[in-house]
């Protein structure tokens, strides 16, 4: 495995560039490897993880994994074990029979944190087995606050597969509040990551195309960094109250055109991804959350006559 520490990213550092943010030396090489110990309780009490990989065929995936307080724990300072894979049919659930590069975020919706551990990982048993080669803590903007309402195990329904989104999938989509990112680059590994902002920020623009705003972060770039070497991404929506998974995968752009991202409340660039394929899994989580809030940093979503009037329900935040 690469020490990440050692390598600069030229990915990030492209962004960066672009963004004329961060400077020689800044980017996600400073982050160690080594687990704080600060961040050993947090994993601890995780009841999900999002993980992203790639599979057999090269395609990157982001999918979610979950169980009861301490399925993943924290064996040393760069080993944890989660006790869970992915559920049937899912296309990680058979990529980690042979060591292969895993990003993983541990997000604690209730209390908005997250942290990003990155690294390899192979399969042992019913169980996953991460080595990690960087790891970090990220800021809590874009996250929504919710919490676990219940745990229904056993559950999950066949994998449904297609090429393109159907109109329940599109709506779906278009209401969401939250995604996430599975991003991997030769040389600098997988990452998973978090977006977040108010339904309707994430546009569908045909059945097999997404859109959605890219706001202001870390200015480490560790998605946008990966799909500048490696156009290859895969996208995750949850359906929190029922645990249902859609998952994505396909080829990311970034567009940098000011007049495009003026379009969009708050947004710095436009990020297009055109779908490959299609996967989606009823109640492959066992977990049903509560909502209670929308983040206070989420931008207005745009509106659907294009004004970019703050919704009824971003009004409405406490």
């Amino acid at each position: 495995m690469i020490d990440i520490r050692n390598v600069e990213h030229e990915g990030e550092q492209a962004i960066q560039r672009q963004a004329r943010e961060g400077g020689p030396g800044w980017g996600s090489p400073m982050f160690g490897p080594e687990i704080p110990h600060g961040f050993v309780p947090f994993v601890r009490d995780q009841r999900m993880l999002v993980i992203a990989g790639a599979d057999d065929e090269g395609q990157i995936w982001s999918t979610v994994v979950d169980g009861p307080t301490g399925f993943a724990e924290v064996v040393d300072e760069r080993t944890v074990v989660i006790d869970a894979l992915p559920a049937p049919g899912d296309p990680l659930r058979e990529a980690f029979h042979t060591e292969r590069d895993i990003g993983v975020l541990a997000l604690q919706s209730q209390t908005r944190r997250r942290i990003r551990m990155n690294g390899v990982a192979r399969r042992d048993g019913n169980r996953l087995v991460v080595r990690t080669g960087q790891v970090l803590g990220n800021c809590p903007k874009y996250l929504q606050t919710r919490t676990v309402r219940e745990m229904v195990p056993g559950g999950a329904g066949p994998a449904v597969t297609g090429e393109e989104l159907g109109e329940d999938q599109q709506r779906w989509i278009e209401g969401a509040d939250t995604f996430f990112v599975a991003s991997l680059s030769p040389g600098h590994g997988a990452d998973s990551s978090h977006r977040g902002g108010m339904p309707g920020f994430v546009t569908v623009a045909g059945p097999r195309t997404v859109v959605w705003p890219d706001y202001t972060g870390n200015q480490f770039y560790m998605t946008l960094g990966n799909m500048h070497l490696n156009p290859a991404t895969g996208l995750l929506f949850l359906d929190w109250e029922n645990g249902h998974t859609l998952q994505l995968t396909g080829q990311g752009r970034i567009d940098w055109d000011p007049a495009r991202a003026q379009k969009y409340p708050g947004a710095l660039r436009v990020v297009e991804f055109d779908i490959a394929k299609v996967v989606q899994i009823d109640h492959a989580s066992s977990l049903r959350w509560e909502f209670h809030a929308y983040s206070r940093a989420n931008p207005p979503a745009l509106a659907d006559d294009g004004s970019t009037e703050p919704t009824a329900s971003a009004r409405r935040l406490p």
